[in-house]
């Protein structure tokens, strides 16, 4: 059979692999692997949701318009200034398609979100990684390796898969620090789960012009199903995605359920709390059985195990034989963590009672 080749450098691109979603047969399964919100999604995004039933047959409004409008009154934002995608990752891969591309660079720091890596690679851009220090993004280190052919920095913030985030002073200094004609891509995917008073999403930011900040509605939101994420940036780059993006990137149900849960305040604001509460939990009962691992402030922590017959990938087995699914972060250059997701207390239990028995091994 005649095969046709992909454009140069598609090839060598390692495909994102999502975390797992079942054990072995006959287990009763436990999925903490892809940083879902256990809660499941608000009451009035459910029925937002299920009030499509009888518009299927109609095209979705291109413009997202009841979406824009629902986070620019939630957030208090200009809803001229905003994006609407298909989950972040979209948003992510339109930025890249848009501002760079063979010959360009894109920055990343070492341990940041697989997705900024295959969106260039897949667009023809080179990925610079900037070394971390002790698993945050390094400031200094992202400065230095700017170029004059660099043309996106991304920043997850807090970042996936360490749960480490860089606070309003340092970002302020990263930002200084990039060219204007640079865009500063801020992923906060994870931002709603932050309370802390050093802190910034970085909207502020984007008055600057070469700013861009990202959230998704598959996390604090519940609505990874519906993929559905969105953007604050300026007008001038709004209208560039806008000449590239799908014209209904964005399903009927998805707009309508993803503006109800912007919306339900009390239900983020009781996600938000029900996770910190386990995060700071589960911490500490990682600390009380010995295993080290990074300060998480998102719904995950990232764990380290000792090696030897306590390794990583021996741990996942020994997870994984009784149906607790987490993720390994071998591709993120992590090979001796585990990245366990933040789940329902009773799971939580379970994960630190089988990790106990297993170190027991």
């Amino acid at each position: 059979m005649h095969q046709i080749p992909p454009k140069p450098g598609i090839l060598s691109i390692a495909p994102y692999v999502g975390g797992k979603s079942s054990a072995r047969a006959g287990v009763k399964t436990i999925k903490l692997s892809s940083n879902e919100n256990p809660l499941g999604a608000s009451p009035a995004a459910r029925k937002a949701f299920a009030a499509c039933e009888s518009t299927l047959h109609r095209y979705p409004d291109g413009s997202a318009s009841k979406l824009r409008e629902a986070i620019a009154q939630t957030q208090q934002l200009p809803a001229e200034k905003l994006l609407c995608g298909a989950g972040s990752d979209e948003l992510i891969g339109l930025l890249i398609h848009a501002y760079a591309g063979i010959g360009d660079e894109v920055l990343m720091s070492r341990h940041g979100f697989l997705m900024y890596q295959i969106y260039a690679q897949g667009f023809g851009a080179s990925v610079v990684m900037a070394p971390e220090k002790n698993l945050q993004t390094d400031v200094d280190a992202m400065l230095a390796a700017i170029t004059p052919r660099t043309r996106i920095v991304f920043l997850a913030n807090p970042n996936n898969p360490t749960g480490s985030y860089l606070p309003r002073s340092e970002l302020h200094r990263l930002h200084a620090g990039i060219p204007r004609h640079v865009l500063l891509v801020i992923d906060g995917a994870y931002s709603e789960y932050l309370t802390a008073a050093n802190y910034s999403d970085g909207h502020e930011l984007v008055a600057h012009g070469n700013v861009c900040v990202l959230h998704t509605f598959s996390k604090i939101h519940a609505l990874s199903a519906l993929r559905v994420g969105w953007g604050y940036t300026s007008e001038e780059i709004v209208q560039v995605i806008n000449r590239i993006r799908g014209p209904f990137n964005l399903s009927s149900a998805a707009i309508a359920a993803a503006a109800a849960a912007i919306s339900d305040e009390e239900f983020i604001r009781h996600s938000r709390d029900t996770n910190n509460q386990q995060l700071a939990w589960f911490q500490q009962e990682l600390a009380a059985i010995g295993l080290a691992f990074v300060p998480s402030v998102a719904n995950f922590v990232l764990v380290r195990f000792p090696g030897g017959s306590h390794d990583a990938a021996r741990a996942n087995s020994f997870l994984m034989e009784r149906g607790l699914i987490v993720r390994e972060v071998a591709g993120y250059g992590l090979p001796e963590y585990l990245r366990i997701s933040i789940g329902l207390e009773e799971e939580n239990k379970a994960v630190i009672a089988t990790l106990k028995e297993f170190l027991a091994s």
